[in-house]
């Protein structure tokens, strides 16, 4: 549980930041619940949170005044996820968002009645949070993270860089159902540029450590991650893995590469809550779920980390240099 003075904390200058018009002191106070994915102490963390934040102060709600915001921490974990979406759901919220598929996953079981604004799922119609994108039709609706055909683009982009690679591990989570269609899309991609393509199912850090140790002992081998709250949770052990086993690797979150790791291509993860705070303004306001569509990235960022990849004895082409939306030297 975070108490408010603990909210304010992780804010930190974002209290203090100027009240949007249209809010009056004395106004009714609207409980809004929150269940992310990580840990407080993570440092993806903060930038999340104050996006969502700052979207809400410019639409004229600010925490203490006329909402009040319940966070609950996940940190990675599936069944304190559950048992946390049944807190929130306990205190009878007007809306609860929830941070990527975990947390979805674990309202949906809870829930059909409590409107959530989801954030970072990428596939909502297939896990069926949503009967369509354009019509969710329930009481869940939101902003999707990935569409599947770009996840070819991930070993595209690591054959364009590393020419000698012929087998590629992709690392997953089994239990985040998208995880199918990110590998369905890799393996499609796969015969065409002379990959060997490798799942990996991995569910905690112990199963992460064998399984990339155990590929990385074989030759000319690369690395894809794909999309997952555990990835998010671990991308710290994930990265060290690849760079003690000098093996190149692609990821699908920018928060890697910054972190150390060679290369991402993907979505903007923190934009996304600020857009939330617009869809929850609404349902505060008396739309539906129901009737709000569902709504795609609409711009993916490629990352590349120059250290990185000289750690590694790559020599980048110019070309994916050029493409890049930054470059970490």
């Amino acid at each position: 549980m975070m108490k408010r003075r603990e909210f304010i904390t992780l804010l930190g200058g974002a209290a203090a930041w100027p009240l949007a018009a249209g809010a009056q002191q004395g106004d009714h106070v609207r409980r809004i619940g929150v269940l992310m994915f990580l840990a407080p102490d993570d440092p993806e963390a903060r930038p999340r949170m104050v996006a969502l934040v700052d979207g809400l102060q410019r639409l004229g709600w600010t925490e203490g005044r006329n909402i009040q915001i319940e966070i609950r921490w996940g940190a990675g974990n599936v069944q304190r996820s559950r048992k946390l979406a049944e807190e929130l759901v306990a205190l009878a919220p007007e809306v609860i968002l929830a941070s990527a598929s975990q947390a979805t996953a674990a309202l949906h079981e809870v829930t059909s009645t409590v409107p959530v604004v989801f954030v970072n799922v990428s596939d909502p119609v297939g896990a069926g949070y949503v009967a369509s994108l354009a019509r969710p039709g329930g009481n869940a609706t939101g902003f999707s993270f990935l569409e599947y055909g770009m996840s070819g683009k991930w070993l595209e982009l690591l054959k364009e860089i590393v020419s000698h690679v012929k087998r590629a591990a992709v690392l997953r989570d089994p239990t985040v159902p998208v995880g199918i269609g990110q590998l369905g899309a890799i393996q499609s991609a796969a015969p065409a540029l002379g990959v060997e393509v490798s799942p990996v199912d991995v569910r905690d850090p112990q199963e992460i450590d064998r399984a990339v140790s155990a590929f990385a002992r074989s030759e000319s081998g690369c690395l894809i991650v794909t999309a997952s709250p555990l990835a998010i949770v671990h991308r710290e052990l994930i990265v060290a893995l690849a760079a003690r086993h000098r093996l190149p690797a692609i990821y699908f979150q920018s928060a890697f590469v910054r972190g150390g790791g060679l290369i991402s291509y993907g979505p903007d993860p923190i934009h996304p809550y600020r857009q939330a705070a617009g869809y929850v303004d609404r349902i505060l306001k008396g739309e539906k779920p129901a009737d709000l569509p569902v709504q795609a990235p609409t711009k993916y960022e490629l990352v590349i980390n120059l250290r990185t990849a000289k750690a590694l004895g790559l020599e980048l082409p110019p070309s994916v240099l050029a493409r890049a939306d930054e470059v970490i030297e």
